[in-house]
């Protein structure tokens, strides 16, 4: 019998993004076979939610919750969570909650689960309130208990503890809100002189995800008291500062104050003013912000400590430790091997830690074994001292001297794909499946001691083990598919991320056994590895190419492994941690039934993959290699679409040779074409990958040299010119697009949309478009930008797209809009699945025009792309679109007896 397991995600915390996107992946991971799994959200007012299943789909909270339909029209378009409604009576609540699924009491949890896995971060997951609650109505659950987590979420209780108990620790001190805001702000100041120095760390005590940190490397009172205030999610803005801005940057300013995770959220007070909409406090600053003024922003969800300390000078680590459900090695916890974090003194933030790319994550950190072991050590000291349960995430630093500070336990843990959690399981060979089930295994046994009345438990951990074991025994055949993943081109990181989205989905599944196929090279040579699980979930796509040309297994992460033998065989499977082999086409088509590629820009996109599985009769997602070669270039794509009488903006290829040899000219022939502001893009690379709006000759000029430069290195000038973030990639090309920037022009209404498209066969053989409704993008900035696309939380998706206010109207603009998308891809011959980017202008009488971007033939795959929401809306669960992707490439090759 299969337990029913509510993952418990979301949440009122700043945090409640993560939790959004660790709780998904917890869905995606539960082995089906085993559990049951019950999506239950908890909303901004802490309201419990059972979830419709469309919806855990979506990329954030914000694209459905509060729904399009409730969000007040604003100048701005402000991206908004529900609290931004105002203070709603539950009534109220329960109107928007109706859209969502179904509310429930506590009292109820028993009708629909028997086990909660706890995704929720911050306040009211880490704390030991949810716990206790759940407790309370005889539910078990995952993680520490009450107590634990009490300590688990206090930072400032931490270090006291450990002070106490010998742990080694930086100086610190405990500033309190209601002294700070007293005046003693100079007071602080002096202390952190005198007893930290400068540089120091100055955070918020209970939040997490680097919410709310500074690191100040300098003395400076004024930088100091901005820090303590960032902390305290406290912003002071003056008359004169205000004055300065335009309505944009007002807006723009205001968009970073009220975002929960870079900002100090919305809602806000004033004084004793509440605010709930960002619209409304541009509106109050621009009333009530008088010449020679202050006014004091406060976050209405602040913490009321904040930990000052001494920055320590060392190498930045984080460790998983598990509670040991067999003992075998005599061990009653195992810490696994510690990752180290490479950066410099920068902060870790939270775009570092969750966008692919932006970091490197070393495991086990590279030290002599001894230090190593040293850490270990010290993780399972603290893990026994505070006495959690189950596991806990341990960060620190080791000095060059090897003295080894501890700090930030957490007894939830990130769960994004790549996490520390599955990222250090997946050492001793666990994969994201399996080693859910581990976790919940022991929370299970756990619960045994802290509710021993439960007579359930006992039940559901015999019903488990015989599950578990059965499910090791089941021989049943599979089909086998190779997902590639990785490339050589900029979007590799992101391919990475859609490989292992796949690998998931169909892990967890009773149809197929995916074999990860990590693929590097050139575009002369393709270089194609099986690679093991622990490789798969390295952090990018560099630190696996690495991993590959440097195999080896570490030798303490050879004793974790002894040291675990009992757990990892009960769990995992053989093969998970062989070495990585070598593969050409030829033997991958003995291997494997077929290929997922997930491979974005060259190769992958442009049809030279496909060539080589066509050569070999490997069935394969997606277009042919003929459509591919057209749609991974921009320009030839709009201009077949042009022919064929398709709206696109008027466009052009410049060339380097072009383009050097007489920039004048070539400038000339730019602005003879398209005026200012034009848009600059590679013309073929996707994911935002350095495309630019670009409003003047000084841009456009930084912009070649940048894309023309014959080094990875950026000038920083031109870098900072267009505002290019740290790590983020600019691909070398020998040609860029440029494009008008398309307009209102007079329409009604105007949205950019992206729509996604599955492909059958009917019953004569012929190709059908199933064209999904599109999604409505919105951005915060110029252009859609990478973290809007991909990282969990940054950006806003509204799907179905708001064409129209008027149900019936939106239908039917609807129905063209996706007419126009099928007639583009019958154009362009795509097959499989695919997704069109465009700008629509809707005018009277419900006339659109669409006009085309670009043509997506293998899109990204990642847990939070819109495509997902969009088959969802059609029924298609994840796991059920990737089926219909790879049905379809079996029967296009023949292959029908694979099919069912």
């Amino acid at each position: 019998m299969k337990i029913r397991t509510a993952i418990v995600f979301g949440g009122f915390s700043k945090e409640r993004e993560i939790s959004f996107a660790g709780g998904r992946t917890v869905y995606d991971n539960l082995n089906k076979a085993l559990f049951e799994p019950v999506p239950l959200f908890v909303d901004s007012f802490g309201n419990f939610i059972l979830l419709n299943w469309e919806f855990v789909y979506k990329g954030s909270i914000r694209d459905f919750y509060p729904p399009a339909s409730h969000i007040p029209a604003t100048s701005g378009e402000f991206q908004i969570y529900a609290e931004s409604l105002g203070d709603l009576t539950l009534k109220e609540q329960e109107q928007l909650i109706d859209t969502l699924g179904v509310r429930i009491e506590p009292k109820e949890f028993k009708q629909y689960f028997d086990f909660a896995f706890l995704c929720l971060h911050g306040p009211y997951g880490e704390d030991g309130k949810v716990q206790e609650l759940l407790q309370s109505v005889d539910i078990p659950y995952s993680g520490s208990g009450i107590e634990p987590s009490k300590i688990g979420i206090d930072k400032a209780l931490q270090k006291q503890l450990m002070q106490a108990a010998g742990f080694a620790s930086p100086d610190f001190f405990v500033i309190d809100r209601a002294d700070w805001l007293k005046g003693k702000q100079h007071e602080y100041y002096e202390k952190a002189k005198s007893q930290i120095h400068f540089p120091c760390v100055i955070k918020a005590s209970t939040q997490g995800s680097s919410i709310g940190v500074s690191i100040m490397n300098a003395a400076n009172e004024a930088e100091f008291r901005k820090a303590v205030n960032k902390s305290f999610f406290i912003h002071e803005i003056d008359f004169n500062d205000w004055g300065k801005l335009n309505d944009w940057d007002k807006s723009e300013f205001i968009h970073s104050l009220s975002d929960i995770r870079e900002g100090i959220g919305i809602p806000v007070k004033i004084g004793e003013v509440k605010i709930y909409h960002p619209a409304d406090l541009i509106e109050y600053l621009n009333t009530h912000l008088n010449e020679g003024e202050n006014l004091r922003i406060e976050s209405l969800d602040a913490d009321e400590r904040v930990v000052v300390e001494g920055f320590i000078e060392g190498r930045e680590f984080s460790c998983i430790v598990l509670q040991n459900e067999m003992g075998a090695s005599g061990k009653a916890a195992i810490a696994l091997p510690p990752t180290e974090i490479k950066k410099g003194k920068e902060l870790f933030d939270y775009r570092s830690k969750y966008l692919p790319g932006l970091s490197r994550k070393i495991t086990p950190i590279d030290l002599p074994d001894a230090q190593i072991e040293k850490i270990r050590s010290g993780c399972e000291k603290l893990f026994h001292h505070f006495k959690f349960d189950v596991y806990a995430r341990i960060d620190g630093f080791i000095k060059a001297d090897g003295t080894v500070f501890l700090n930030d336990p957490n007894t939830t843990s990130g769960m994004m794909p790549s996490s520390f959690f599955f990222h250090q399981a997946a050492e001793i060979g666990l994969n994201p499946s399996q080693f859910l089930t581990y976790i919940i295994r022991i929370s299970l046994q756990q619960r045994l001691l802290d509710m021993p009345d439960n007579k359930a438990i006992p039940t559901l951990i015999q019903n488990l083990d015989v599950s578990i074991a059965r499910e090791k025994s089941d021989a049943r055949q599979k089909i086998k598919v190779a997902v590639m993943l990785g490339g050589f081109s900029s979007e590799r990181h992101i391919s990475v991320e859609s490989g292992r989205n796949i690998y998931e989905k169909l892990s967890s599944s009773t149809k197929y056994q995916p074999i990860p196929v990590f693929l590097t090279g050139n575009e002369q040579e393709h270089l194609m590895y099986q690679i093991p699980i622990n490789i798969l979930l390295k952090d990018n796509a560099d630190d696996i190419r690495e991993k590959i040309d440097h195999y080896s297994i570490h030798p303490i992460i050879k004793k974790i492994i002894a040291e675990s033998a009992e757990l990892t065989e009960k769990y995992s499977q053989s093969g998970n941690l062989a070495k990585p082999q070598s593969l050409t086409y030829d033997s991958l088509a003995t291997a494997v039934d077929a290929v997922f590629i997930a491979l974005h820009g060259r190769p992958g996109e442009d049809g030279a993959v496909q060539k080589h599985l066509e050569k070999v009769g490997l069935p394969y997602n997606g277009s042919d290699a003929i459509s591919s070669s057209i749609t991974i270039n921009k320009y030839e794509t709009n201009e077949l679409l042009r022919k064929n009488n398709q709206l696109v903006a008027a466009h052009m290829v410049v060339k380097e040779q072009d383009w050097k040899a007489d920039t004048t000219k070539a400038i000339a022939t730019i602005l003879g074409k398209i005026k200012f502001p034009l848009i600059a893009k590679p013309v073929d690379d996707g994911c935002s990958s350095a495309v630019r709006k670009i409003k003047s000759e000084t841009e456009l000029v930084a912009f070649a040299d940048l894309i023309f430069r014959k080094s990875e290195a950026l000038d920083e000038a031109k870098a900072a010119i267009l505002k290019v973030k740290p790590k983020e990639e600019f691909p070398i090309k020998t040609e860029f697009l440029v494009e008008e920037l398309i307009s209102k022009n007079g329409a009604s209404h105007f949205l950019e949309i992206t729509g996604g498209m599955l492909t059958s066969f009917d019953a004569q053989g012929n190709v059908c478009y199933e064209v999904f409704e599109p999604s409505e993008a919105l951005s915060e900035g110029e252009v859609l930008s990478l973290e809007e696309k991909f990282l969990a939380g940054q950006g806003q998706n509204i799907t179905p797209a708001r064409f129209s206010k008027d149900t019936t109207a939106r239908k039917l603009i609807s129905q063209q809009v996706r007419s126009e998308l099928e007639k583009a891809a019958r154009l362009l011959n795509i097959n499989g699945y695919a997704r069109i980017d465009a700008f629509v202008r809707v005018f009277e009488q419900n006339r659109v025009e669409v006009i085309f971007i670009e043509v997506n033939s293998l899109p990204g795959m990642t847990p939070a792309t819109c495509i997902f929401h969009q088959a969802a809306i059609d029924g298609l669960k994840p796991y059920d679109f990737i089926d219909g992707i790879l049905k379809f490439a079996f029967q296009k090759f023949g292959k029908r007896e694979l099919v069912n």
